[in-house]
């Protein structure tokens, strides 16, 4: 019997995504285990693995479709020594661009090998469709690893989606020689900028939401409407820290290991959270959730907006571990390739925009967390040394903690705890 393969659910709050690219065609045979498809999900890029063995027979969601809900039939699937002749579609498949019958299944390939073909003509370049660009969140990385401007590259994929084959092997010069050829050929299919009174005229380009972006929006939303924030700052002096640091990288060098200032300081906060457990909490309505374990949730700008992947348990692990595990998250990040159990869940938050050399902000808090740290650049000041004025290096951290959970005053002692491990570090390493 034909096997029919579902839009899976990738995390438990997806309910749709998009297919991002189909790794397999029909007529190739799978084995269990083998990646068939790129699946864009509310938070990341991830990989769908085959669990059965057997040949496709009918792709019935092109890549490059959106919204596609969890539990959809996207393709066929037909099973060892089955007669590919009585492979039947679901009744509930999207309806392909073939006869119903005699034999849909034969001629479902017919749809993906012949409907990207129109693309290119009806939509020169992606740029041509409402002024913005449509390409798969693959393509995205290699372009920008390939140094390509997408504006000027030819989508094959459906609706004239840039796919991975449209960059891969192209350099930045070529396609720019590639857009000027075209843009001689065809200078109609240049886009005329958009106005709208509501900006005062400004010309625009639409840039459509991803799905990671649509959940930043609404999440950050409701948690600026139904969580009454409390923001406690405190300036943190970082040169014992910095020094301790060096140190600690000497010693680490021959295991390959280099600790950054994030790493101690997601250290810090972690245990600062051991040492004040009543700020390791979320609330929950009628009941609080009280943390026995420090979850940290690191910020990392990935190409598709705002993640964050957690560090579990940090409070009991190392610097070496925490540096080698953030790295690899991180990494995973910016390419869109965490795993659900990688950015979910979390007790507390840190945000760290130092290193792009902001001094100061307030962060929105993560919910359900009750906590998120947002830490500002380090940076040389007049402040009292020994007794006397001289000049540190100062960081200013500022505390934004749900006040429906966490009092003015535990957050200040959280503060006050992270202050002392900050400027005395060797807490850190014990």
């Amino acid at each position: 019997m034909a096997v029919e393969i579902k839009m899976p659910a990738l995390s438990p709050t997806m309910e749709e995504g998009t297919l991002a690219k189909w790794l397999v065609k029909v007529g190739d045979t799978v084995n269990s285990g083998e990646i068939m498809a790129e699946i864009e999900t509310d938070k990341a890029t991830m990989e769908f693995e085959a669990v059965d063995e057997g040949t496709i027979v009918a792709i019935l969601v092109e890549e490059g479709s959106e919204n596609v809900a969890v539990g959809t039939v996207i393709a066929m699937l037909a099973e060892e020594g089955e007669d590919i002749g009585d492979v039947s579609e679901p009744s509930d498949a999207p309806a392909p661009s073939t006869p119903a019958e005699p034999e849909p299944a034969a001629e479902a390939p017919a749809a993906p090998a012949t409907a990207p073909a129109p693309a290119p003509a009806a939509k020169p370049t992606p740029a041509s469709s409402e002024g913005r660009i449509v390409a798969s969140p693959l393509a995205k990385r290699i372009a920008e690893q390939k140094g390509v401007d997408l504006s000027q590259v030819t989508g094959s994929g459906p609706n004239g989606r840039i796919v991975k084959a449209d960059v891969e092997g192209s350099s930045a010069s070529a396609a720019r020689t590639a857009s000027a050829s075209a843009s001689a050929a065809q200078p109609a299919a240049a886009p005329t900028p958009s106005m709208s009174p509501d900006d005062g005229g400004a010309p625009y380009a639409e840039a459509k939401l991803n799905n990671v972006r649509k959940v930043i929006a609404r999440r950050l939303t409701e948690a600026k409407q139904q969580i009454p924030h409390i923001y406690l700052t405190v300036d943190v002096q970082l040169d014992a820290l910095l020094k301790l640091r060096k140190e600690l990288n000497a010693s680490l060098e021959a295991d390959g290991v280099k600790l950054s200032v994030n790493d101690l300081i997601i250290k810090a906060l972690a245990r600062s959270l051991q040492r004040e457990p009543q700020c390791n909490v979320s609330f929950q309505g009628d009941v609080m959730h009280e943390y026995s374990r420090q979850d940290i949730s690191v910020a990392v700008a990935a190409p598709s907006g705002l993640i964050t992947p957690v560090i579990r348990d940090a409070g009991r692990k190392g610097l070496a571990e925490i540096s080698t595990e953030m790295k690899e998250l991180a990494g995973k990040a910016r390419d869109g390739k965490l795993m659900p159990h990688e950015y979910q869940g979390g007790t507390a938050s840190l945000s760290n925009l130092g290193m792009f050399g902001t001094k100061h902000f307030d962060a929105v808090i993560n919910s359900p967390q009750g906590m998120i740290l947002a830490v500002g650049a380090g940076e040389q000041r007049p402040a009292v040394v020994d007794g006397a004025l001289g000049i540190a290096t100062v960081m200013t951290v500022t505390g934004s903690f749900d006040h429906r959970a966490i009092d003015g005053v535990d957050g200040a002692k959280l503060l006050a705890q992270f202050q002392s491990l900050i400027e005395n570090p060797m807490g850190l390493v014990v």
